[in-house]
This record gives structure tokens, sequence and C-alpha cells, in this order.
């Protein structure tokens, strides 16, 4: 059941609006606000909504390099994540209807109005804002599909984390303890507070050191059950050399820090682990049983209230190009958002 909004009166749509658009493949850098990108109409099965935020991501700055599989040509509307309230609904669409708080995944995020498809708009739930809302279709639903489905995390169990205070890091640290793991993360000092805070057992420097040879420190030599590797380059091989020989699972869920090589030879050789490669967005496509399983999980645990809502770092849409710099950079923690007005009272600009 979709739950309307009652408090906001429909609005008028606008023919034009402001937007955030990519004009090469060197990096987003190159994003430019624009204030005449037409609104789009949304087409039968699709739903209008005004953007109230959008969500940041990794693969945003895949494709700003050209670097993300069969990512789009510039120029073009850059985001892909976003919530919001639906203004309009295409053919053949029964609902969310107008009104209804939704977040969901499309083109063209970073903007005003967005496009998306009726059947994979989320309802926002209740007592949470659109805000808190993003990462629900993303972030949420990828730590998840990580630990459980294809993870295979069980009671007594150990993890090791990457990028635990990033956003999909986060809710991975907070699932991962909920089921009765040993948790053992990894961030830059100045997150290890952040980290902590969230349950994790153990934080080690993602800046230096040997990380394999601190978590077989911290596990005795024996290594972990399992890695959520996001973190990619040289913190790929870490985490191979970090999971148990044999039973040892390694779900590959992003490539921030780069490409990272392995061969049959060091499978059979120096590694021998399973290695899970993990995309959200095929796995909706291919598993969609799986993917169906994984959000009502999701929504079982949202109404425990193990995954509570948590604020995003907010920027104006102009800072687009800042918010990215900075999310590449590392020097961000938690979900961050985009704001294409002033929709967020309460909420800090960065």
């Amino acid at each position: 059941m979709y739950a309307e909004k009652k408090s906001r009166s429909p609005m008028s749509i606008p023919t034009t609006m402001r937007a955030l658009q990519q004009t090469s493949l060197d990096g987003p850098q190159d994003m430019r606000l624009i204030t005449d990108a037409p609104v789009p109409s949304p087409g039968p099965g699709e739903v209008l909504i005004r953007v109230t935020a959008a969500g940041v991501n990794f693969a945003d700055i895949s494709k700003a390099y050209g670097t993300f599989l069969d990512g789009p040509r510039p120029p073009y509307l850059a985001g892909f994540e976003a919530a919001g309230d639906v203004v309009a609904m295409g053919e053949g669409v029964t609902g969310p209807r107008p009104g209804t708080r939704v977040t969901g995944v499309g083109n063209g995020a970073f903007a005003e109005y967005m496009v998306l498809p009726a059947a994979a708009a989320m309802p926002v739930p209740p007592g949470w804002t659109e805000q808190q809302a993003l990462g629900l279709v993303v972030n949420l639903p990828t730590a998840l599909a990580a630990l459980k489905p294809l993870g295979g995390i069980t009671p007594g169990q150990t993890v090791l984390i990457h990028a635990a205070a990033g956003a999909t890091g986060q809710a991975a640290v907070t699932m991962a303890k909920h089921y009765g793991a040993t948790v053992i993360a990894t961030a830059s000092p100045a997150k290890h507070e952040t980290v902590l805070a969230l349950g994790a057992d153990h934080v080690l420097d993602s800046l230096g050191g040997d990380l394999a040879a601190g978590v077989l420190r911290l596990t005795g030599g024996a290594g972990v059950d399992l890695v959520l590797e996001s973190a990619g380059g040289a913190t790929f091989e870490a985490g191979l050399a970090a999971a148990k020989r044999v039973t040892g699972r390694v779900v590959v869920l992003g490539l921030a820090g780069g490409e990272a090589a392995i061969s049959n030879w060091h499978l059979v050789y120096r590694h021998q682990v399973h290695v899970i490669g993990l995309n959200i967005g095929v796995l909706i496509q291919a598993a969609p049983q799986i993917f169906r399983e994984v959000m009502g999980e999701l929504s079982a645990l949202i109404a425990a209230g193990v995954l509570a809502p948590r604020e995003p770092t907010a920027y104006d849409l102009a800072d687009g190009p800042k918010a990215l710099a900075e999310l590449e950079s590392r020097a961000t923690v938690g979900k961050l958002a985009l704001l294409p007005g002033d929709t967020c009272p309460g909420v800090v600009r960065h």
C-alpha cells in the first residue's frame, strides 16, 4: 500500500528545470549546472517525481570518467538515485499516485524532476524523510545482498567490511552485527569512531599498514569467513589474502580504488577462495526472486528498528561537482545528497 503525503498541495509542472549536465568523460569536474533542461514526461509504466533529494554514489564518478560499463555518453543529465513526490503518472500506471513520497533509480537524478519506473518506485517508510530514504534502493540492498544471499553470513562467523564509513559500509556493519557476526572494518583513522559506534568489533586503518596481516592477527591466523570488497586496487589483494582458505568468500561490490587483477593461477596456488561479483542492477534483472527476498528482509529490518534512518550530508545541486570530488577523495562519511531546492529544512548543507 502506498502512503500518500497530504501536506503538499499539487504544483503545476514547468517545462524546463535546473539540472547537472556531464559534458565530458574527463571526470565530475566537467559537470555543469544548466537551467533550461526539459522536464521529462512519464511514459507507459512510469511516474514523474519532483526531486527532493538525489543520492550521490561512486557509480556517478565512474560514469563521469567513462569507466562504467555501457555508461551514458556526454552530454547527459547526471545522477541516477532520487527521492521525492510523485507529480504525474504515465499510461497504464495505477500507483504510486500523485502526492506519494517515493525513492528509486533512473536517469537524470541530479535535477528538479525525474522519471522513475512505477513498479520500482519504493514508498518512503513512515517516519522517514525523503533524504533519509536515499540508499534504500542502492546502498542497503547492496549491503544485504552481499551479506546474506551471496555472502552466506551466519551467526558466529567473521566478516571484513572495507570502506565501512561509507553509506553501504555503514549499513553492512549494522546488519552484520544484527546477524551475529564479528565485524572487522576498515576506514581511515578519522572515521574509526564513527564505525565503532555502529558496533564494529575492530577497525583497521585503511590508509596504512598491512591489512591482511592485521586481519590474520585479529583472527589468530585463520582469516575471515566473508569479505565485502568495494575498495578495489591493492585492497582487493588484501581481501583475498585475509579470507579463510577454501571456505572464505569475497563478495566484490565496487572498485572505488581502481581495477585489480586475479587469475586462475592465483585461485589455484595463492588464494583458494570463493570470489563473487555483485552489481545490484544486474541482480535485479537476472535474479528478481533474490532481489524480492532482499527487499522483504530490508522491510522487516526497518520495521524492527534495526535499520534506523540517518541524515545525509547535503549539498546544493550546484555543488554536485564538489560533492563528487569529496567522495572520490574519501573525505566523506555516510550518505551524500544533492538538494535541488529549499526542500530540506534542518539539514546542514556543505
